[in-house]
């Protein structure tokens, strides 16, 4: 499917691939270099087998673009754990052109069927670009550790990920607490849905929440010492870890016997989650909170990311100089 894209999220990831900040064993940055990989556009041509999707549908597409399809995991829905290994939306071996892939800061990309979503009708496109990576990976470990009505659960760091945790987390009727270190964010966690923020890097602002959680999600880009939150978990209670690739600091087995507490992990979701997330956004007006930029401004944005200066996300706006409503 050839699409026209519309708007392009910027995620940390994107920062993180384009600036070479990740080293061994993750691949080197393969240059030139188009980042992007929470996309929404309009499909502008499709290939004879292509089924679900016609010239002019809306739809979004995520860091995922290829998988074995075949494994155990792919068949269960789960192509985010691909036996084999998926393919990332850009900086990767491009297995049918030959040479890497380039992402959504572009203004066409060409994706394969199973890897586009449909957006729904009358959602906001620029807001809804986030859901296709940070939402869906909020989503999942929520949808997973069956985070519901009667659980209480807390979202560490508010940023891209995080206020999307909030959002989706308040909506399934979880009881939500966020743990931040910028005390600028901590009214926006009520105004997002939470009971309240916290400002967990102060002295002593962590010991009132010991065992009380069910669920802690952590979206940070960077490891936080681990034992002071899964002291916060209630017996069988889950610490899930989305943001940091680095090893996990600073675990023990005192400090997860007493309460049989869990340390894990989640990577996005399948196609089928994926798509399920994006209608049940849909149906409860769920988006991202952004800044719409234009290309010119990607730099300064790495920057102002880097810096925690964005309330939540950037999106591009590659729309200049076509028609692009607001609405799907």
């Amino acid at each position: 499917m050839l699409i026209d894209i519309l708007y392009s999220a910027i995620c940390h990831s994107d920062i993180h691939i384009a600036r070479e900040e990740w080293g061994p064993p993750y691949p080197s940055t393969l240059f030139p270099c188009v980042p992007g990989h929470e996309v929404i556009g309009r499909v502008a041509a499709v290939g004879n087998a292509v089924t679900k999707f016609r010239v002019g549908d809306t739809v979004g597409a995520g860091p995922m673009i290829a998988s074995c399809r075949s494994c155990e995991n792919c068949r269960a829905d789960l192509e985010q754990y691909c036996q084999v290994g998926w393919t990332l939306a850009f900086n990767t071996p491009d297995k049918i052109s030959g040479g890497h892939n380039y992402g959504g800061f572009a203004e066409r990309i060409m994706l394969p069927e199973h890897f586009v979503m449909r957006i729904p009708p009358r959602m906001n496109l620029a807001a809804a670009a986030p859901l296709l990576c940070a939402g869906i990976t909020t989503f999942s470990p929520l949808q997973h550790w069956d985070a519901s009505a009667g659980k209480r659960v807390g979202i560490i760091g508010l940023g891209g990920l995080g206020h999307l945790g909030v959002k989706l987390a308040a909506a399934r009727g979880a009881d939500v607490t966020v743990f931040t270190s910028s005390p600028g964010k901590v009214d926006d966690a009520r105004r997002l849905g939470a009971r309240e923020g916290v400002l967990w890097t102060e002295t002593g602002m962590l010991e009132p929440y010991a065992d009380k959680f069910d669920l802690l999600i952590s979206t940070l880009p960077v490891v936080v010492p681990t034992t002071p939150f899964t002291n916060l978990l209630r017996l069988d209670g889950t610490l899930v870890i989305v943001g940091a690739r680095e090893p996990i600091d600073n675990v023990t087995g005192a400090g997860l016997w007493g309460r049989r507490r869990n340390v894990s992990a989640s990577l996005m979701g399948g196609m089928a989650e994926t798509q399920a997330m994006i209608d049940y956004c849909a149906s409860r007006n769920i988006v991202a909170d952004i800044e719409l930029i234009s290309p010119d401004q990607i730099d300064r944005a790495f920057d102002r990311v880097k810096a925690k200066d964005v309330r939540y996300r950037f999106v591009l706006d590659l729309t200049r100089g076509r028609q692009a409503p607001a609405q799907a």
